[in-house]
């Protein structure tokens, strides 16, 4: 008697595939199984999957195709880029109309707009999901925002809500995001506002340490107390076990790891993207940017040996006051952060047309993933009330939480910059809202500026927009030489 056929396929069998398939089989869905290295199948099958009569190993893509039913369902989990495509290349012969293939690796949006046209041209269903939530996440439920021909839901939506995720209320962090590239956009923003949250709390936990003087079990203390309030929270929930770990010697771990930061890439994207369509993303690029002068250890170990600071370290504060100061200055930067990431999601869905949800997509990122927090129930809680906000700052929630932050937001940034202590994202999240809520900037001088040496042109004050107009500065009747592209 032949053996059933499996009801979805998984190509790449690193630790987050294979947890991704012992999550599938672990709800009750028979997997067949490939990797491009056939002893890694072997491995997998002999060692997690054994007993696993309903995971199927397959050791050729021909094999794979064969083992499912149809229409077939192939997630690829293997690295972005070229990879990808050479994968699609050699499943495409052994497909049929209709067949879906799902790219869930960290893929860049247009590579998933590109693949979504041409593979409808094929008859193929491609769907680009983002997948968060680490390898713990996809053993036992991750958030998962997929998107691409929109045909191909109603063949996954069953799957990849039962692997999802949960919110407290049962509800899955597993929904259709939008067309071709929006799944893979709004992993590449979640990866933006990750960037964004590790980068300050990490300042949080600077200015306890230099500024305050604080111990490593004082700094545990005060972010689990933290991760009690409005900053309930993964990545500070984890901060707080960070910080009481030790190794076998009893030496803190935190402590003997090098102050260099690396990056995969995402963050970056973010950054880029929100500058190409014109974004002020600038929590997220100062985040990006902080990670890239971590990087220069050796010239900043130099530069401390040659440049002075303020020298007014450490900081001369109450400590209790201070660290409510800082909680505050943390929850209202952090406010700004998401806020910037919906500004940029937003534009990009009026661009591509993708009709996304924007409280749908803080439900996905509810649970599950790595900015998951009880925050985002606010958010989804203010475009439930207002799908067409044009900004979070403006709804009443956000409003509120800000001016009860502020006089603390901006008095933690002054002792910070007093002591010398960098605050990047901190301080542009405070110089973003500041610009935002500015009736009035001094944007004027700058084309006045443009207008001088490259006759750009301006608009007039109480004129029309769209009207543009030129002054002869010199009265030559001609602009004065410089760069024209300023």
């Amino acid at each position: 008697m032949a053996k059933q056929k499996a009801q979805i396929g998984l190509v790449g069998l690193a630790v987050m595939g294979q947890n991704l398939v012992l999550n599938m089989n672990d709800k009750g869905y028979s997997v067949a199984v490939y990797n491009r290295t056939g002893s890694r199948t072997e491995d997998f099958m002999k060692g997690p999957a054994a007993g696993r009569d309903t995971i199927t190993p397959t050791y050729t893509i021909e094999e794979l195709a064969g083992a499912l039913e149809r229409p077939r369902r192939i997630m690829l989990m293997v690295k972005a880029g070229e990879v990808v495509d050479k994968f699609i290349d050699s499943l495409l012969p052994h497909l049929e109309a209709g067949d879906i293939i799902i790219d869930g690796g960290n893929s860049h949006y247009p590579d998933s707009i590109r693949r979504t046209r041409e593979l409808k041209e094929k008859g193929i269903l491609f769907v680009g999901t983002g997948v968060s939530g680490g390898e713990e996440g996809a053993r036992h439920g991750p958030s998962i925002m997929p998107g691409g021909n929109p045909q191909a839901w109603p063949h996954l939506k069953e799957i990849f809500q039962a692997i999802a995720a949960k919110t407290p209320q049962g509800e899955a962090c597993a929904d259709w995001v939008g067309s071709d590239g929006a799944g893979h956009y709004v992993k590449m923003v979640h990866n933006g506002i990750e960037y964004g949250d590790m980068q300050l709390i990490s300042e949080a936990y600077h200015l306890m340490k230099q500024g305050l003087g604080m111990t490593n079990d004082e700094m545990h203390k005060t972010f689990t107390a933290w991760n009690k309030t409005e900053l309930d929270s993964y990545l500070i929930e984890i901060t707080a076990d960070i910080l009481k770990t030790k190794d076998k010697d009893g030496t803190y771990v935190v402590d003997t790891i090098l102050d260099a930061a690396g990056q995969k890439g995402t963050g970056k994207w973010t950054g880029i993207n929100a500058l190409d369509a014109g974004i002020p993303v600038t929590l997220i690029v100062e985040a990006v940017f902080a990670r890239a002068l971590s990087a220069l250890k050796e010239e900043r170990v130099a530069a401390a040996r040659i440049l002075t600071g303020s020298g007014i370290t450490p900081l001369t504060e109450d400590r209790s006051t201070f660290l409510e100061a800082l909680r505050k200055a943390l929850l209202a930067s952090k406010i700004v952060s998401y806020a910037q990431g919906f500004m940029l999601i937003r534009e990009a869905n009026n661009t591509y047309k993708w009709d996304i949800d924007y409280g749908n997509v803080a439900l996905l990122w509810r649970e599950g993933c790595i900015i998951r927090s009880v925050f985002l129930e606010y958010i989804k809680e203010a475009f439930d009330k207002d799908p067409n906000l044009a900004n979070l700052l403006l709804d009443s929630w956000f409003k509120n939480v800000i001016d009860d932050a502020q006089s603390s937001w901006r008095r933690v940034i002054a002792l910070a910059v007093q002591a010398g202590i960098p605050v990047p994202t901190l301080s542009s999240a405070l110089a973003f809202y500041d610009g935002y809520r500015s009736e009035r900037l001094p944007a004027n001088m700058i084309q006045a500026q443009r207008d001088y040496f490259g006759a750009h042109t301006y608009e007039r004050v109480g004129g029309p927009r769209g009207e543009f107009h030129h002054f002869d500065w010199t009265g030559t009747g001609i602009a004065t030489s410089g760069s024209y592209t300023a």
